[in-house]
């Protein structure tokens, strides 16, 4: 999902500033300066969901996610993003003042002008930051109660209640509000209550397998029928939902499509800058930036897509996808923020048409995987940088910035991001990446051309052996599913790779735990990638998710936030959801505006625990790769109550309750000044 950091990097900087005045006896920070610190930043928030929906397709799809090639994807999209967006800054920023509401770059540019006169803003944002660490480093790295607590049904086969009691996913729900959350669950209750306990009921008799499953169902988890049915209906869903919410912006996109072009046609005569505030990077930098980008993106060997016919048509779709949805990516960002901008919408929709293009064609092999993949991945990035940019020029015009500054900093600030975010994403999958044994008798592999490699991790005390390593596409070896193995000198298959990232296996060879990460949005890539390129996606399930897609736009629903909720897991719903009820008690108790709310005590806490879960995880990730330090913070034996659902409950109710009680900060404060 995408969340704003703009406004806790604002009251970050306001603070830190400040202590930094304070302790050296200087100036404090302008808030011109403090508006440049937030744009930088901000930039790492889009390349982070732009990479992190992307890549990882590159492991279910049997490729090595390497660094450079993640690195070369994230920094291309980012900038092409922001160059896209600066000839659009006139026609929807200026021109559209008082028209475009930019909910979230309005309030960032509100926290800005009260940063400067003082406040409780940057307590409440680290308090949020600190509890949620300490919460996320006693659940996740202590092993004081289970992170995703479940307990079946009984008396309603194949149904499920569960919960990711996790501080980040709260903060979301809180974030995006009642209504959204409430959709998303009702999603997910859809496929928990009704589609799986459904084919449970239905296919419980069958004595064969059921396409695209190869188990028995009434052998099956609801885990796994939800893995091998229900995804492809959500994929169907969220690929509709996305669709249709391009088709219901399109007077957006036609009217923004001719301001951006009239306004570039008309760079000549347009009146030339007289004071700062109206001051862009010419458009001869977008132009020749944006071809430079393009021949970099040819020239990149780890993307697959060369000076041919492949490498021009693949840059041919960068640039024209590239363009249209930064320009309503933007344009959205204006409507609606860039939290609620559907941009993996945006990217579903180029990978269906991409992969259209190549069926067309007749460009099927395993290589071009990779180029729709990459296509997209820029594609998608492009558009999430080309939103945020859009947030952080609306803010620097409320506050009397420089736009040529500004949009340095974002190329800046998108730079940067790209250099950490493939480090990030690898550092997170070899944390939960687990060393699986396999003996594949009937498979035996030609390891001429295959790279020698040992195992990573705690595993690799257990065997220090050196293995090929054997990356394998849908359906091109058979016996083997896509993903990565390890075989011997003579070819045999010895271990799959399972990785941290969409992985399913959760023990190591020593008995030890790991978390893995279920990286939905990649699935959705793969999903689409391997089923239209091979020929082989399941259209029946599909076509179930596009009819309920549907259903809910005819009854006047949104239906891609009730389709996400369709396609994760209802643990990943149920704490949006509770996120989004508290969110609801606090904006009744206390009777604000939308307004006030976006810079409420609560929407800063709740800022505080995305941060600081999403960062203690990391650094829990990272402990995780030393077994000793791992054994040494383990205290899940210390007694039964580690072990039982009722402490996970507890733990994630007194975060809840915290958040409540900040977030109504203002009617306690009232209700005790009147007393």
């Amino acid at each position: 999902m995408t969340v704003s950091a703009s406004i806790p990097i604002a009251v970050m900087s306001i603070t830190l500033f400040r202590l930094f005045s304070r302790m050296t006896g200087t100036r404090q920070a302008t808030i011109l300066e403090n508006n440049m610190v937030q744009t930088t930043g901000s930039a790492g928030e889009s390349i982070a969901f732009g990479v992190g929906v992307t890549m990882p397709a590159l492991m279910i799809l049997g490729y090595e996610m390497e660094l450079a090639r993640v690195m070369v994807v994230a920094s291309l999209g980012g900038l092409l993003g922001i160059l896209m967006m600066i000839p659009l800054r006139r026609a929807f920023i200026v021109q559209q003042h008082g028209k475009l509401p930019y909910p979230e770059g309005t309030a960032c540019a509100d926290v800005l002008i009260v940063g400067e006169q003082g406040g409780s803003s940057a307590r409440t944002v680290f308090t949020g930051f600190g509890v949620s660490v300490l919460y996320k480093v006693m659940m996740s790295g202590m092993r004081l109660w289970h992170d995703a607590p479940e307990r079946m049904l009984t008396f309603f086969k194949g149904a499920a209640v569960s919960a990711e009691v996790a501080p980040e996913l709260l903060g979301v729900g809180y974030i995006i509000g009642t209504k959204i959350a409430c959709v998303m669950v009702a999603g997910g209750i859809l496929a928990s209550w009704v589609l799986i306990p459904a084919i449970k009921l239905f296919g419980d008799g069958l004595t064969a397998p059921l396409f695209p499953a190869t188990t028995l169902i009434r052998d099956m988890s609801p885990a796994q029928i939800w893995k091998s049915y229900v995804l492809y209906i959500g994929a169907g869903a969220v690929a509709a939902g996305g669709i249709i919410s391009l088709f219901q912006a399109l007077p957006v996109i036609v009217s923004s499509l001719k301001a951006g072009l009239a306004d570039m046609v008309g760079g000549k005569t347009a009146p030339k800058a007289k004071t700062r505030t109206e001051d862009d990077l010419p458009n001869s930098v977008v132009v020749f930036g944006s071809l430079a980008m393009i021949a970099a993106l040819m020239a990149a060997p780890m993307l697959g897509l060369g000076f041919g016919l492949k490498g021009f048509l693949g840059a041919a779709m960068i640039v024209l996808f590239g363009f249209l949805f930064v320009t309503v990516s933007s344009r959205l960002t204006g409507e609606i923020g860039s939290s609620s901008n559907p941009i993996s919408g945006m990217t579903v929709a180029t990978l269906l048409l991409t992969c259209l293009v190549f069926v067309l064609l007749g460009w099927v092999g395993k290589d071009y995987r990779l180029t729709a993949l990459s296509i997209a991945a820029v594609v998608c990035i492009a558009a999430s940088n080309g939103g945020t940019t859009s947030q952080d020029l609306k803010t620097g015009f409320l506050v009397g910035a420089t736009p040529r500054f500004q949009q340095l900093g974002l190329l800046v600030g998108a730079l940067s991001s790209a250099l950490v975010i493939g480090a990030t994403l690898l550092v997170l999958n070899d944390a939960g990446t687990v060393y699986a044994k396999r003996d594949v008798p009937s498979v035996t592999v030609d390891v001429g051309g295959l790279k020698k490699e040992l195992l990573k991790g705690p595993d690799a005390k257990l065997d220090a052996s050196w293995y090929y390593g054997l990356s394998v596409g849908e359906g091109e070896i058979q016996g083997l599913e896509a993903g990565k193995y390890l075989v011997d000198d003579a070819g045999k298959v010895r271990y799959v790779v399972d990785p941290g990232i969409n992985g399913t296996e959760t023990t190591r060879m020593d008995g030890s735990t790991v978390q893995k990460y279920n990286a939905p949005k990649a699935r959705l890539m793969s999903l689409i990638i391997d089923g239209i390129l091979t020929q082989k996606l399941p259209w029946g399930l599909v076509l179930l998710g596009v009819a309920i897609a549907l259903v809910l736009e005819l009854c006047g629903v949104p239906s891609l936030p009730f389709a996400v909720g369709v396609y994760l897991p209802l643990s990943s719903s149920t704490p949006i959801f509770l996120g989004g009820v508290a969110r609801w008690v606090v904006d009744s108790w206390t009777k604000k505006s939308a307004a006030e709310s976006d810079m409420s005590p609560g929407v800063l806490l709740s800022s505080g625990y995305i941060a600081g879960g999403a960062i203690a995880g990391i650094a829990i990730a990272l402990m995780s790769l030393s077994p000793k330090l791992v054994d040494a913070l383990d205290f899940s034996k210390i007694g039964a109550w580690t072990q039982s659902e009722a402490t996970s409950i507890v733990a994630f109710g007194a975060l809840t309750l915290f958040l409540l009680l900040v977030g109504a900060e203002r009617l306690l404060a009232e209700k005790k000044k009147h007393a």
